[in-house]
């Protein structure tokens, strides 16, 4: 089982990214799961509430991630989503968590490990 969930939705060579406010660090929107709940619920719940007026076509998972951050020795355990469609105004809804959302393009900013991890297999250089 995951502890996480995580999604990826891309257009016009941009990525849905939401910056944390206590690092400033970017990352794919999502978030950790509760009891009982299952990755796809999780996501869904994630999503509702960091990004209210969201509107997701169908997901789909593409990976689950089971691994050590080098640096820091932290586990990743996380079940990453791809949106085929993701529209609607970038509202935050979790503004204690969220400072930021944008479209952005996923290189040149400060991502977290999990988030970098992500774009390095899905958007390579």
């Amino acid at each position: 089982m995951t502890k996480a969930s995580k999604l990826v939705a891309a257009k016009k060579g941009r990525v849905l990214l939401v910056r944390r406010r206590r690092d400033k660090l970017w990352m794919f929107p999502g978030g950790r799961k509760q009891d009982g709940e299952s990755e796809r619920k999780c996501l869904h719940r994630e999503i509702r509430e960091e990004l209210p007026k969201l509107k997701l076509g169908a997901v789909k998972l593409w990976k689950e991630v089971k691994r050590k951050n080098r640096k820091t020795g932290r586990r990743m355990s996380d079940a990453i989503f791809v949106a085929k469609k993701a529209s609607g105004p970038l509202k935050i809804g979790d503004k204690k968590e969220i400072d930021k959302v944008a479209w952005r393009k996923p290189r040149g900013i400060r991502l977290t490990p999990t988030s970098r991890y992500i774009r390095d297999k899905l958007f390579p250089k």
